[in-house]
């Protein structure tokens, strides 16, 4: 992606090194049940305190690699073409697109939907309208998920925002009202659906940048190589060597894949309907 000398996001928050309460040992399993108690109306705290995990002071001497000084540059860049792409398409439409902050942190970080570590991965949580990252993934997204590249940074980042999106057009409200009414299996399907149409709106970003001729060949090779390596398949199948689907809860490396290079192609948001379609 050619990104060097374009402006930069003011919205982003630098909280790396920052002292503050971690939940030891919570993983991604925490961060989920406190974002849909969240989603769902309660207070996030409530549900902490409830978690018999021991919460201990988290203190970091951090100091930034010029390495890492060049990576905040680049997803302060990305931010700010996601927040001209988005505020065109909801301008369009009529709406007026709300900004999301980006929290940078290590460690641990404390949001509106409670306290998570940096094995959650990156994460939205609609109660604060934040995004929130730790570095260190995209390290990890390189190595461990075999998904180099830096366009591979900005699909996660887009993704995540495409949360923001669906926040703001009301469609989480809409899906975490079925939480309580549906089985774990059929919300499971639900979900899915949810975190599919998060790629898909990554696409429809992606798609415009490609219009403004910043991408190059290689880079939407990236990013579906990343959509990829974060299936749920290829993940169990990594991890404990088989794959449960009714445990799913993003969708499969090919889902993943397709529906993000269907926002690509395509570039609006009719096409994204991911809620009423037989064929995910």
């Amino acid at each position: 992606m050619y990104w060097k000398g374009r402006r930069q996001s003011n919205n982003i928050e630098d909280r790396r090194g920052t002292a503050t309460k971690g939940v030891i040992g919570g993983g991604i399993g925490t961060i989920i049940v406190v974002l849909l108690f969240a989603l769902l109306g309660g207070n996030p705290s409530a549900i902490l305190d409830q978690i018999s995990i021991p919460n201990s002071e988290y203190a970091n001497d951090y100091q930034e690699t010029e390495e890492e000084k060049e990576l905040v540059e680049f997803v302060s860049v990305v931010l700010a073409e996601i927040e001209d792409v988005w505020t065109a398409i909801f301008k369009e439409n009529g709406r007026e697109y709300i900004l999301p902050r980006l929290v940078l942190y290590s460690g641990f970080v404390d949001s509106a939907c409670g306290m998570a570590g940096s094995s959650t991965g990156p994460f939205y949580c609609p109660g604060d309208y934040r995004v929130y990252i730790d570095l260190s993934f995209f390290n990890e997204l390189q190595h461990r998920f075999q998904a180099p590249g830096d366009f591979a940074i900005a699909y996660v980042i887009a993704h995540e925002v495409g949360h923001h999106v669906q926040n703001l057009l009301g469609i989480t409200d809409e899906i975490m009202s079925y939480r309580n009414r549906l089985s774990q299996k059929d919300f499971n399907q639900l979900m899915i659906r949810l975190e599919l149409q998060a790629d898909y709106l990554a696409g429809v970003w992606a798609h415009y940048v490609n219009r403004m001729d910043l991408l190059d060949e290689s880079d939407v090779q990236e990013a579906l190589n990343a959509a990829s390596a974060v299936g749920d398949d290829r993940i169990q199948k990594s991890t404990q060597g088989y794959v449960v689907p009714d445990s799913f809860t993003h969708g499969t490396s090919e889902q993943r894949k397709r529906w993000f290079y269907k926002g690509f192609k395509s570039g609006n948001l009719k096409d994204g309907d991911t809620f009423n379609t037989d064929v995910l």
